[in-house]
């Protein structure tokens, strides 16, 4: 008990004592010194809390997808009757007054006539027009509002929303696999548990499968793949592998299509075919030997047994 009490959680009944756990981490951070990869650990209640960001890499083989909105993102409602229809009649039983524009009488010679005719529907035409392209004007103006977000609603749109790999959503590629072996990170503590990390993950980038439709994988250079169980504590675990991706890397799979690959299998997968179809001729030719000593055994035993059956029947004899 005492162990437990002064230990940090692994996985389901196993712990690591504080003293381990802080002298991985100590190594951890001294190897990111200077990035935002370093790990904080502190102590509450007696026990050993470690954050930060944790490296996730893309192993998927089959399309996610994304939110079709940001949770966040407000939803407009359509502009009322009257913002847009201020200068139409809705209703035909109301009758606007008939507005006259006000004559001027201008006493000029009678040879200037016609210009001032010529002006007077120059006026017309000016007040025609005039009215028209306010209508316009306002028209234009309701559909800014509507279509366009302002700059300030575009930023908060993106800083809710994170991208994988530049990615946004758009109607067009809202269902997308993420290239495989590009990085990502979340934030989160030792508390954690896969099933946790794995829905801080799907939450940052809105994406719409289910957390149990994948798995956690800790994948060796030398080809050794291990399932993180679900009552595992990744990024624990991450510290006791050590702080070197080329070493081992933490993959996002598929919860049915990721497979564990043991030690001893991965010694061979790395070889080359050429290579392996040398190992099962020498298997082959190994197996045929044992074969042949095993027929000749009992090739023996048997003559042995059929000698001592052709004895029996002159009994005494023989004796």
């Amino acid at each position: 008990m005492d162990g437990i009490h002064n230990g940090v959680q692994v996985g389901e009944n196993k712990f690591i004592s504080k003293a381990t756990i802080l002298s991985h981490l100590k190594i951890y951070n001294l190897y990111y010194e200077g990035q935002n990869l370093q790990l904080r650990h502190r102590e509450e209640e007696g026990e050993l809390i470690v954050e930060g960001l944790l490296n996730i890499f893309w192993g998927l083989r089959r399309p996610i997808r994304l939110q079709m909105q940001d949770d966040h993102e407000r939803i407009r409602p359509p502009p009322s009757s009257t913002s847009w229809h201020s200068g139409c009649i809705l209703d035909n039983s109301q009758q606007t007054p008939h507005v006259t524009p006000p004559t001027v009488v201008v006493t000029s010679p009678d040879n200037n006539s016609e210009d001032n005719g010529e002006m007077e529907e120059h006026a017309e035409e000016d007040s025609e027009t005039s009215a028209q392209l306010l209508r316009t004007k306002s028209d234009a103006g309701i559909l800014r509002r509507v279509h366009r977000r302002s700059p300030s609603d575009q930023r908060k749109i993106r800083r809710h929303r994170f991208s994988i790999n530049g990615h946004f959503y758009n109607h067009k590629t809202a269902v997308f696999t993420p290239a495989f072996g590009s990085v990502t990170n979340v934030r989160i503590n030792s508390c954690m548990t896969t099933p946790q990390v794995l829905r801080v993950l799907l939450n940052k980038f809105k994406i719409e499968n289910s957390p149990d439709d994948f798995a956690l994988y800790l994948v060796h250079a030398s080809g050794e793949r291990a399932k993180l169980k679900r009552s595992d504590f990744p990024l624990v675990l991450r510290v006791m592998q050590g702080p070197c991706e080329q070493v081992c890397k933490l993959f996002l799979m598929e919860e049915d299509l990721g497979e564990e690959v043991t030690y001893d299998v991965a010694q061979y997968i790395k070889f080359e075919m050429p290579v392996l179809q040398s190992f099962i001729t020498k298997l082959k030719e190994e197996e045929d030997r044992e074969v042949q000593k095993l027929r000749r055994r009992y090739n023996v035993l048997r003559c042995i047994i059929e000698k001592q059956l052709g004895c029996l029947p002159e009994g005494p004899a023989c004796m």
